[in-house]
């Protein structure tokens, strides 16, 4: 690995699935101005994701349907027509 080319300000942030609700810790360089307080009792910084390997239906083996900006609905509408 290269020197000197690699962030130096990782921390502890909450990465939080938004379709399931389900949270874990991990480590990142990514900005966020909310916090949490997350199951060790202390708060850190939450980043807030779509669709993680909880909720991936490649991953958990179900057909789980995410619509979060009503893409199915405007995919309908645009292919209804013909």
């Amino acid at each position: 690995m290269k020197q000197g080319i690699h962030p130096e300000s990782y921390r502890f942030v909450v990465f939080k699935d938004m379709s399931n609700g389900n949270s874990f810790l991990g480590r990142s360089t990514a900005a966020s101005k909310e916090t949490i307080v997350f199951e060790d009792g202390n708060e850190y910084p939450v980043i807030k994701l779509e669709i993680s390997s909880t909720s991936h239906p490649f991953y958990t083996g179900k057909n789980m349907l995410v619509d979060t900006a009503g893409r199915i609905d405007k995919f309908n509408k645009r292919y209804a027509k013909k």
